[in-house]
Order: structure tokens, then C-alpha cells, then sequence
């Protein structure tokens, strides 16, 4: 999927006696038994999460907030995961994780032998927790949904499918995959995966792929909450004196990891267009790692942007507010895929104007009150962003519109009722209310 960032920063008000999270690898774990508790009264439920866990990145930041919400609604979840991430402490939560035969100590992004082969040993494993313990329900989160729901019909258990992104789209970006051949047998995988679970929520901008390829299918979008609301004008200040730039220079951040598809070549090339007309601006990319990161820094040598952009790695959830109040324009040059951004919704609490590209995943949320829409080229990016730095008017307007839509759309109250809704339909039964 797209791994940008919200944040879990909600504080939760729980019953004092419920336990928090275990991390044991599976061979480790105690066999649970089975409840003697009629099926209607079970409350556990089963979150299946291919991915490294925890980890700053898209869907793992989205899962634990689901995790989060479901606490609140005082579900008991088991997270079946890689053995791979931090450990996390959520009420009512226990992690499993599986075996780790190669020790594995990060995944990247993106398809590799590494996560081929923990995908491998996840689905055994799958297969021994439900039969050694009963769930109400499955919650599979992208490839994990196809054994999810083979081993959900054989067991009457219900599964919803967490459709974070679209399978032909996110493999388009490799080679093989492109074929004609391949993508016909993509969406065909995509479309029987669709028709089987008993329910899918999916990111923002996939509700439509999900009514075209299963008509009638019981399903929701995602809106996640989003970030706390940027730290003043002095924090940004520190931060721009910190990374060296002056304080009456426009800056342009952009924050999430530097993926091909998050069209941050675009951004490099549409960065050499603002320069020429507003000398001084300064770039800000955050989220560079491996090989993608080291692309990009070849682009920018190349262009001879050295002195307009900054480079940085990854970093903590916790440190992102600073980043978003530094800026002057927040961007997001993605250049397909139809799932939005996650950083989007961070974008919109932060206050400050958003340039985007002109693309239906964008448009799930934005609109030209709350956001200037580009061309997905560098002209039409730099177009944006030049408007935003010459017309301070319209930047105010933009980011006032922008944030009082997250306040009245993006809370964590409204997010748990949505996770409330869904449940209750699947398990078909009224979870208690949540905490205030």
C-alpha cells in the first residue's frame, strides 16, 4: 500500500482489568482454549497483519489504530503478525507472531523474497490459531485475506477484508507484472477475493473499485483520525534554524516514504521550476530509506537542487507535528494509484495548504476548497506551489478550510463509531459504547 503517516495519539480510557499486549513468537504461545461461550456472545476477534508490526509506516499505522478503536469497544483482538517491529502495549490486545527461520530483522517496503517468505510460514500458523481458538471474526489486512477467507468458509467464521490498496495497481510498478497477461489474472484474483469476504473496508478512493468488481458487496472507506494539531509557529522556527534554513525563505515539505509511485521525481523536477522564480525556496522530503531514497539524491545532484532540498530519513511519529508546522506548503506529488495517501489526512489537520496531484485518490478527500489540484507533471506542481508562495490569501483560506474539515470529519470519536458500524453488521451484535 501507500505508507504514509497518521498517528495514534488519542489517550484511552479502559477498564482497569484489562491486560495489555503479549509479544511471543507462535511456538512460544500457549494453546488457548476454546471458550465455552455460545457464538453469539464471542468477542474475540482475529486481525491478521502481513506487515512488520509495529513500524512507522502506512499500514501498520493504520492497523493500530483500528487495534485502538477495537479496544475501546472492548473487543479482545489476537494480532497474528511478522516477527518483525516494536512492541506495543493496547488494551485486551495480545500479538502473535510468527516464526522468524532466517531472522529477519526489518522488511522492506514493497513485494520481496523476505516478505514472500514470511507470508509462507504466516499461513500454517493462521490455520493453527483458529483452530485452537474461537473468534467471531477475521480481520485480514491485504494478501492476508485470500487464506483468510478459504479458512474463514471452512470454519463459519466471518472475514472482513482491510483492501488497503489494489493488488494489479500496486504490482504494476514491477516489471513481470505489467503484462496484459498478468493484470488480467491480477484483477481476477482482486475481484474473487472481493466476492468472498463477508465484508471489506478499504482506503479512501477504493469504494469504487469495490462496487465495480462486487456489486452490492457490504463495504466502507476508511477515514482515519488524524494527527494532533500542529505545534506552533515557534516549533517550526527551531526546526528551520535546526535544518539550516532562513526563516523568511518559503518552504515545501513533503513527508511519507519515497516510493516510485509517490511521484517524488515529479517533485524534484517541479522544484527546479520554483527555484527559478522564487530563488530561496527549500524543499523538505522526510521519509528517505534504502535504494528509493538513494534514487532520489542522484535526481537532486543532478538537477542541481543541493541547496534547495533536504533530504531526510525517516522519522519518529512523534516528531512529524514539527515537521508539518515548519511548512509554508505541504505537497503530495503521487502519480498513481487509486487508494489516497494516508499523509493526506495529516495534511488536512496541520493547518497549512495542500498542492496535490490531480488524481481520484486525491479527490477521496480533497477538493479545490481545501487543496490546490495540479496536473500530475512537473509544470502543473510547480504551477501549485507557486501560487500558494505568491498569493498568501489564498494559502490562508486553503489551510483554514483544510483544518476545520479534519475537525469536524477526521476525529478519533467519529473513527471509532465507523469501526462500531462495521463490527456490528459482521458479528451482528451491539458492541458496548466507547469511551468517551
Amino acid at each position: 500500500m501507500d505508507h504514509e503517516k497518521l498517528v495514534f495519539s488519542q489517550q484511552l480510557e479502559v477498564d482497569p482489568g484489562r491486560t495489555g499486549s503479549v509479544s511471543l513468537p507462535i511456538q512460544q504461545t500457549p494453546a488457548s482454549p476454546v471458550r465455552d461461550t455460545a457464538p453469539g456472545r464471542e468477542r474475540r476477534i482475529l486481525v491478521v497483519a502481513p506487515e512488520p508490526f509495529y513500524e512507522d509506516r502506512g499500514t501498520p499505522i493504520a492497523i493500530r489504530s483500528v487495534l485502538a478503536a477495537l479496544s475501546e469497544l472492548h473487543y479482545d483482538v489476537d494480532l497474528l503478525t511478522y516477527p518483525v517491529g516494536q512492541a506495543v502495549s493496547i488494551p485486551g490486545l495480545q500479538v502473535i507472531r510468527t516464526r522468524n527461520p532466517l531472522g529477519f530483522r526489518r522488511v522492506p517496503i514493497g513485494l520481496s523474497a523476505r516478505k514472500l517468505l514470511l507470508d509462507a510460514v504466516l499461513v500454517p500458523t493462521l490455520w493453527h490459531q483458529l483452530k485452537q481458538r474461537r473468534y467471531c471474526c477475521i480481520h485480514a489486512v491485504e494478501e492476508a485475506a485470500f487464506p483468510a477467507v478459504v479458512f474463514g468458509r471452512r470454519l463459519g467464521i466471518p472475514v472482513i477484508y482491510d483492501m488497503q490498496s489494489s493488488l494489479p495497481e500496486q504490482m504494476v510498478k514491477y516489471r513481470v507484472f505489467r503484462w496484459d497477461r498478468i493484470q488480467w489474472l491480477l484483477r481476477g484474483c482482486e475481484a474473487w477475493l472481493l466476492h468472498r469476504a463477508e465484508a471489506v473496508v478499504s482506503s479512501a478512493g477504493l469504494l469504487q473499485k469495490v462496487s465495480e468488481l462486487a456489486p452490492g458487496k457490504r463495504a466502507r472507506e476508511w477515514r482515519f483520525p488524524t494527527l494532533a494539531a500542529a505545534p506552533g509557529d515557534d516549533t517550526g522556527a527551531a526546526l528551520r534554524a535546526e535544518l539550516k534554513i532562513e526563516g523568511d525563505v518559503p518552504v515545501v515539505v513533503y513527508a511519507g516514504t519515497f516510493e516510485p509511485y509517490q511521484g517524488l521525481s515529479t517533485l524534484v523536477a517541479a522544484a527546479g521550476r520554483v527555484v527559478e522564480h522564487v530563488p530561496g525556496t527549500v524543499f523538505v522530503l522526510v521519509g528517505g530509506d534504502g535504494a528509493p531514497a538513494e534514487e532520489i539524491q542522484r535526481e537532486v545532484v543532478r538537477g542541481g537542487l543541493g541547496q534547495s532540498m533536504r533530504l531526510l530519513g525517516r522519522k519518529a511519529r512523534t516528531e512529524m507535528p514539527a515537521y508539518l508546522a515548519m511548512a509554508d506548503v505541504l505537497v503530495s506529488p503521487r502519480c498513481y494509484g487509486d487508494n489516497l495517501p494516508l499523509k493526506v489526512f495529516d495534511y488536512l489537520a496541520a493547518g497549512r495548504p495542500i498542492v496535490a496531484t490531480d488524481l481520484p485518490a486525491h479527490r477521496a478527500l480533497l477538493d479545490e476548497s481545501r487543496a490546490i489540484l495540479t496536473e500530475p507533471n512537473a509544470a502543473g506542481l510547480a504551477r501549485g506551489i507557486l501560487e500558494v508562495i505568491r498569493d498568501p490569501g489564498r494559502a490562508a483560506d486553503l489551510a483554514v478550510s483544510a483544518r476545520a474539515y479534519a475537525a469536524t470529519n477526521l476525529g478519533w470519536h467519529g473513527f471509532v463509531l465507523g469501526v462500531k458500524a462495521l463490527y456490528d453488521e459482521v458479528v451482528g451484535q451491539t458492541a458496548p459504547p466507547a469511551s468517551a
